[in-house]
């Protein structure tokens, strides 16, 4: 695809969004921005949920870590379908009991105003890392392949990305990301197949010869049981999995925000349980997407993409689909999958955290409607730049797969709220809210301190993705010694 083939491309598809963002937002309420009015279809949720999930991360960055990891990210994703499940049964009918908006109003009501803020600050620096990670990918991908070639620095790529998001979102919020979502994972899904189909008709192969066969072979480890000390290990895998997805979705306000959005308890449940087996087959797909692109590139000589002289294995999809003589179609396909992955994680994330901020920090229902309305568009666009400012700086500093950055950062922001809420959930202790702080920051130190071992110093032992749930524990034993010595009784 040449670059003015790109263009009109990108004129089109976000065309639709805001016409989409036209008629979803003439009601230009906070209510509306919220929650949709708490009339959301649970079917458009889950299958939105999916794009907003896997996101653009997903999209490119999952198929290239097959050379490195094989299929073994799918022990992670297993883990995952367990973590839903705890969020459809416990999370769930806790929020909507409660009727919140912003879930971290639950820390208020359990704890005070303090737990609320500090729950609240941790999602909101989970989130602005977690999206710019994925709209770092769209910019890295745009600049590579299109924008450098004409000297336009990768700054102004980042700037216009996040301007469109800001643009389609800031009147209907919640109730147009439900439509925009579900529109964009029929995009991606749509790559991700076309994408599989054409490779194979290049190489000659049918999926099952190809699973059949040796090359198949080599990408195709799931299981790792034969030594616990790997990173990768089984059970290591599975058990951080389950705790990313409960801390990751279940207590982060952007993933929560569409099921809030529900009409009630009921559809909300049966939007995530649908939605998580979607997620595992459609997470299956992009792993056998990745065996079949390292195989493309070994059977054509093509050499694994650079930047700023480091390989990236995360350029290899986009190499195949835009440079290589696979047809227009796979280059289109490609293009509306990747912007629609990384936009319907980044735009329903630029929503929520508006949401949290105005809600938990600036309390804004203590002010006269007008200025409700003023104030929420003042920290929307606020909050686009801050993405901005971030993004930029991942260009200069990220050089791992990006899906692995995101799921090691995981486990350092997420940890303090999966300790807040499992401590409100299962136990009926009140504690000293002025020491709340100090306690989730000491337990992120902690960790961050662990991360950065090297292996040979715990004897071999590989830390991997049980850092989350040992920070939430780090922070639930912290938060108990910090107990108030009466025990809540109401």
């Amino acid at each position: 695809m040449n670059s003015f083939q790109i263009s009109i491309l990108l004129l089109l598809y976000f065309g639709l969004l805001f016409l989409i963002s036209y008629l979803t937002g003439k009601n230009d309420s906070n209510e509306t921005f919220y929650s949709a009015g708490k009339n959301s279809k649970w079917y458009l949720v889950a299958f939105g949920m999916v794009g907003a999930s896997l996101s653009g991360v997903t999209f490119i960055s999952v198929p290239g870590w097959v050379g490195a990891t094989q299929f073994t990210y799918l022990q992670v994703v297993l883990g995952y379908f367990f973590g839903y499940l705890v969020i459809a049964y416990i999370l769930l009918p806790l929020y909507y009991r409660m009727g919140l908006r912003s879930i971290y109003e639950y820390l208020g009501e359990r704890f005070g105003p303090k737990s609320q803020k500090t729950g609240a600050f941790f999602f909101f620096l989970s989130r602005i890392l977690g999206a710019s990670f994925r709209l770092y990918l769209v910019a890295l991908v745009l600049h590579h392949f299109v924008l450098k070639s004409f000297g336009v620095p990768i700054e102004v790529t980042v700037v216009v990305s996040v301007a469109l998001i800001y643009a389609y979102t800031f009147r209907g919020g919640i109730k147009t990301i439900v439509i925009t979502d579900t529109l964009q994972t029929f995009f991606m899904l749509s790559a991700l197949v076309l994408a599989i189909f054409l490779i194979l008709d290049d190489l000659d192969l049918s999926a099952v010869a190809f699973i059949s066969s040796e090359a198949f072979e080599g990408y195709s480890r799931v299981f790792v049981f034969d030594d616990p000390m790997q990173k990768n290990y089984f059970f290591k895998s599975f058990i951080g999995g389950a705790f990313i997805t409960i801390a990751m979705t279940g207590l982060d306000q952007d993933m929560m925000q569409k099921n809030l959005s529900c009409k009630n308890i009921k559809e909300a449940q049966l939007n995530m349980v649908v939605f998580s087996m979607i997620l595992i087959v459609v997470t299956g797909l992009f792993v056998f997407l990745g065996s079949l692109l390292f195989h493309y590139s070994e059977v054509n000589g093509i050499d694994l993409p650079m930047s700023n002289g480091t390989v990236k294995t995360d350029l290899l999809f986009p190499e195949i689909a835009l440079n290589q003589s696979l047809g227009l179609g796979i280059g289109i396909t490609f293009f509306l999958g990747l912007i629609a992955a990384a936009y319907s994680s980044a735009d329903s994330a630029l929503t929520a955290l508006t949401t949290s901020f105005c809600l938990d920090f600036l309390d804004l229902e203590r002010y006269p409607k007008e200025l409700q309305v003023k104030r929420r568009k003042q920290v929307h666009l606020a909050i686009s730049v801050i993405l901005v400012a971030v993004i930029i700086s991942f260009t200069y500093l990220l050089s791992d797969s990006v899906i692995d950055s995101l799921l090691t950062i995981a486990g350092y922001t997420y940890g303090p709220l999966l300790g807040l809420f499992a401590f409100g959930i299962l136990t009926s202790y009140q504690i000293k809210e002025q020491w709340v702080a100090l306690v989730s920051v000491i337990s992120v130190a902690t960790i961050a301190v662990l991360g950065s071992l090297d292996a040979s110093v715990l004897s071999g032992y590989q830390l991997g993705y049980e850092l989350l749930p040992l920070n939430g524990l780090l922070t639930f034993i912290g938060l108990y010694f910090i107990r108030e010595s009466d025990i809540k009784t109401a």
